[in-house]
């Protein structure tokens, strides 16, 4: 008869199991993975991740649901560090970079990945909009400002493609010195801003 967990100790084998299945993932891709070889990277009984997941997509959400929310809490701290509107707005450029180059497996996971069953995880919709809604909020306020003209959501659509587009290259190997994802989105940002700038 299996042993009774307390809350505590299962809280902490899904974070060992979702830690090791973001490595594995952005290592290998999806569907090389199994459920067996999460158990043997935990040293773990192949049934024992079925005692804290229902399968590998109940995983895979809670991966992306968990990187959603580092990534809107790095872009969120940014944020609040600001000191006005344009600070506010580089800081989060820069820790949406940071946060990419940083942690490419997560990234990867968020956003190479379509899931089909995504709406069936509630905290991973909510984890997807809390990030989304990070990428707007500083654009929201300059425009609300009237240092920038246009809709938030389109303008911060348009800095994520541009944002996203140089990590993309940068992570397949595909950008050339002097050439990186630093340099290449400090110079798409500048170009869009002079071309939303109210003034």
């Amino acid at each position: 008869m299996p042993r009774v967990l307390s809350d505590e100790a299962v809280g902490e084998f899904r974070e060992k199991l979702v830690d090791a299945a973001e490595r594995l993932f952005g290592q290998h891709g999806l569907e090389a993975v199994t459920m067996r070889q999460l158990a043997a990277e935990l040293g773990v009984s192949p049934m024992t991740p079925y005692r804290y997941f229902a399968d590998k997509d109940a995983i895979l959400a809670a991966v992306r649901a968990r990187a959603f929310n580092r990534h809107a809490a790095a872009l969120e701290l940014a944020f609040d560090t600001g000191s006005n509107p344009l600070a506010r707005a580089n800081a989060v450029g820069r820790a949406y970079l940071d946060f990419a180059l940083g942690h490419p497996e997560a990234y990867k996971l968020m956003f190479d990945v379509k899931q089909p069953s995504a709406d069936d995880y509630p905290e991973l919709v909510a984890a997807g909009q809390r990030s989304r809604a990070t990428m707007t909020a500083h654009l929201k306020e300059m425009i609300d400002g009237g240092v920038l003209r246009g809709d938030p959501a389109l303008i911060g659509h348009m800095f994520w493609s541009a944002l996203h587009g140089a990590i993309q290259l940068q992570l397949a190997g595909m950008l050339q010195p002097p050439f990186d994802a630093e340099r290449l989105s400090g110079e798409i940002m500048r170009t869009l801003w002079l071309g939303l700038n109210a003034a």
